[in-house]
């Protein structure tokens, strides 16, 4: 089931899991970052073995990103909580879910775990952004970060000087890249978005395992979470910064698999990933 229209948006959708799932196997779903992610990220990294651990598993591009529809608006995170629900309606998930979510899919994770608690069962935040004290620190450095991606993409032409050098893969991802940040409201839905303070946080009814790199500059939210929610475990990732989903996979895929464990009937578990 590669595309899905959720609230007018065409939907790049991938499902894996067991060819015969137990009856109380766990619905996983993954919520890539911004910009230049994609549901690979997960694909190629968490989502394999958890499903080969039995768990069933749905990924998908976050609008305008990957191979999902780009609409001109609509990029802010209550949208990406509507799109996520959304989708699970579409696909007949209307029971608790756990999520698992990367860098700005934090944001929305934890966002729809206080809007819909009914139909969140547990949350893996790994690097997310979105908890702060004051308005404004949650986003600014992916503001700031964007912003001089911006101005490269437009006035650098970056993409088309990939293009001209035979660059061809990291030229159309640099296109794309361009034409969600300078063709979309994206920045402007980012800046508007506020944050989840401390006493949203205690409201969070779900159980979360928050993994953040030893030397990430988002390491404070982690701190956050561990400080403010009732039911949360933060595990640092040692020698790692904001990039522990793609350099400290194994590493990663262990601790979240036996926090699953413990949280989700269906799983079958390695006994290393289980210690």
């Amino acid at each position: 089931m590669p595309e899905i229209t959720a609230r007018g948006v065409r939907f790049h959708v991938q499902t894996v899991g067991p060819a015969e799932p137990a009856g109380d196997a766990p619905i996983v779903v993954f919520l890539h970052g911004l910009v230049t992610d994609n549901l690979s990220s997960f694909y190629y990294t968490l989502a394999g073995p958890m499903a080969l651990a039995g768990a069933r598993c749905v990924l998908y591009d976050l609008r305008g990103h990957g191979l999902s529809e780009r609409p001109a608006t609509g990029y802010g995170v209550a949208d990406g909580v509507a799109d996520l629900f959304a989708l699970l309606d579409a696909l007949g998930h209307r029971g608790p879910v756990h999520l698992v979510a990367n860098s700005f899919g934090g944001a929305v994770a934890l966002n729809a775990a206080l809007t819909r608690p009914d139909r969140v069962a547990g949350l893996v935040l790994i690097e997310a952004y979105g908890p702060a004290v004051h308005a404004g620190e949650w986003n600014e450095d992916v503001l700031n970060t964007l912003g001089k991606s911006a101005l490269s993409l437009e006035y650098e032409r970056t993409a088309d000087r990939l293009l001209e050098i035979g660059r061809r893969r990291q030229g159309r991802q640099a296109a794309l890249a361009d034409a969600l940040i300078n063709g979309t409201s994206l920045l402007d839905d980012l800046a508007a978005a506020d944050p989840v303070r401390p006493g949203d946080l205690a409201r969070v009814a779900c159980p979360v395992l928050a993994v953040y790199g030893e030397h990430s500059e988002v390491a404070p939210a982690g701190r956050l979470l561990r400080r403010h929610v009732p039911d949360c475990v933060l595990h640092v990732m040692t020698g790692h910064a904001h990039t522990v989903l793609t350099e400290g996979t194994e590493a990663l895929l262990q601790v979240t698999l036996s926090w699953l464990s413990r949280r989700a009937g269906g799983l079958h578990v390695p006994a290393r990933a289980a210690s």
